[in-house]
């Protein structure tokens, strides 16, 4: 666990060892999401960076005709 201090000017800085393990960039957008008092940042991806994700996916799944629009 680490421990930051929010600013004057409500920023807040993630400490260094977070931002290498996760990969966090300079100019890196995130949501920031309220949960039951808790905060939670979730990085925001380009679409881009998912190509190839689901290779070897199984497609021949049988469909209903009502399935498409």
């Amino acid at each position: 666990m680490s421990r930051v201090t929010v600013s004057s000017k409500f920023q807040v800085v993630i400490p260094e060892k977070i931002r290498k393990s996760s990969g966090i960039r300079p100019g890196q957008k995130f949501e920031v999401i309220e949960f039951e008092g808790c905060l939670e940042l979730v990085p925001i991806r380009d679409v881009r960076d998912l190509r190839g994700s689901l290779k070897g996916l199984e497609t021949s799944v049988r469909r209903e005709k009502k399935d498409r629009l």
